[in-house]
């Protein structure tokens, strides 16, 4: 009789998320949805249950032809498209391809930079194991990586932070995130490339536990998808959602 081996340890369950999903701009063609942090944008399967706001968002409307032309990060909040039929989705797949959808973000980083604004031309790749990187999806400023170019400007700076707008030119994987630490301003809240090399291995065993929490000043990364602009149907649609009450909260309070 052959032993079956034994069952992974179970990891502590993800912090619920603390909104819900709400449509903040609706046209025939799609939806503009701000996504709260700590939800995906669709499911997917994992040892254990997050929501998403795809199918949350196709229960509350009745509309199963809903779909997502990008996504966010499951810790990343703000402005997410849905496409409502195949012929919105087919438009949107253009528009993301010849890179005439503006997508600006907010960052809530450790350090001031002595700039207000800066362009970061550098190529991302995998940084690749070994050395200090114990992370296999960590990405890098790498000579033979894919070009990738980030605008930045400087909001406010405050108390050893700086709130950032930053404005992608390309979609590479966690192309803000890397761009900053790159820069040396890494993002509160973030696992991979925050100032804790320990935070994401503590978190894929544990889960996010209140010590990890206290350790990042933040249960998830301080990145927020502040404002969404394309052209439709002859005009410009631009759709902006204030800062998450989170990340507000956590700017206010430094002095």
């Amino acid at each position: 009789m052959t032993t079956p081996p034994p069952s992974p340890t179970p990891r502590a369950p993800l912090l619920p998320p603390t909104g819900r999903p709400r449509v903040v701009a609706e046209h025939p063609d799609f939806y503009v949805i701000h996504k709260p942090a700590l939800w995906l944008t669709h499911p997917v399967r994992a040892r254990v249950d997050v929501p998403d706001i795809l199918t949350f968002m196709r229960r509350e409307t009745g509309e199963p032809d809903l779909a997502p032309p990008h996504r966010l990060d499951r810790e990343t909040s703000g402005t997410q498209l849905l496409t409502r039929d195949a012929d919105a989705a087919r438009r949107f797949f253009t528009l993301f391809k010849t890179h005439l959808v503006g997508k600006t973000y907010l960052a809530l980083v450790h350090g001031t930079p002595d700039w207000d604004r800066h362009t970061l031309d550098a190529p991302l790749g995998d940084l690749g194991l070994g050395g200090v990187n114990r992370i296999a999806i960590r990405q890098a400023v790498v000579p033979d990586g894919r070009p990738a170019v980030t605008d930045f400007r400087v909001v406010e700076r405050r108390a050893g932070h700086a709130l950032i707008e930053a404005y992608p030119r390309s979609g590479r994987l966690h192309q803000i995130r890397a761009h900053l630490a790159h820069l040396g301003l890494p993002m509160v809240g973030d696992k991979i490339y925050g100032r804790d090399p320990q935070a994401f291995l503590d978190f894929m065993e544990r889960g996010q536990t209140p010590e990890l929490t206290a350790r990042l000043g933040l249960a998830r990364q301080a990145l927020h998808a502040a404002r969404i602009a394309f052209p439709w149907d002859g005009g410009q649609v631009a759709v902006s959602v204030p800062l998450a009450p989170d990340l507000q909260a956590y700017w206010d309070a430094l002095t």
